[in-house]
């Protein structure tokens, strides 16, 4: 596999493994950073156009979401999803007014299949054609399903990081083992 696979790195931001040969796009803000991978080469001009939607093919977007600036939304919208344990979290983004409690929907997406590995780390399948934790990213449903991983960060500042990870059939097998190492480097990052 580890023929298959490279290490893909934003300058400021999250890494993660990929299908070799892919193309890499990184953004990063007050709100925290993403990486994007495609098999197709990702345009600044067309990703930050008003006309690009997403990615409606294969992709892997590995998002990290700071919990004490603007990213503090989408933590809470995950926490309210999937990490019951953390609610206090929400309740507090809430009553801060800026969002109303609509923006941050309580329990987990209907059709999606979750897996906790412990309370902070949930890996997840959101099926082909619906909307789920694989959709919280620029990945847009189609007739595949989006696998990935939540993890909260164990450590007081709360930060999320979100996979959501669409391959082609003949990659699929390498899914899990990216999962893994975002596990593994989310733990060492956590010690």
């Amino acid at each position: 596999m580890a023929e298959r696979l490279a290490d893909y790195a934003a300058e400021n931001g999250p890494q993660v493994l990929g299908p070799r040969g892919w193309y890499c796009f990184g953004t990063y803000g007050s709100n925290g950073a993403n990486l994007f991978l495609s098999p197709e080469p990702i345009k600044g001009a067309d990703f930050f156009s008003d006309s690009w939607r997403g990615f409606s093919g294969t992709a892997i977007q590995i998002s990290v979401s700071d919990s004490g600036t603007s990213g503090r939304f989408e933590v809470a919208a995950v926490i309210a999803r999937v990490f019951p344990a953390h609610q206090s979290f929400v309740k507090d983004v809430i009553s801060e007014g800026i969002e109303p409690a609509s923006s941050f929907p309580t329990g987990p997406y209907p059709n999606d299949k979750l897996t906790y590995l412990n309370p902070k780390t949930v890996e997840f399948e959101t099926p082909a054609n619906t909307d789920g934790l694989g959709t919280r990213s620029r990945l847009l449903k189609n007739n595949m399903p989006i696998r990935g991983v939540a993890i909260l960060d164990p450590g007081d500042d709360g930060s999320l990081t979100l996979v959501s990870i669409r391959l082609p059939a003949g990659l699929t097998d390498l899914t899990g083992v990216i999962v893994r190492q975002v596990e593994r480097d989310a733990a060492l990052l956590n010690k």
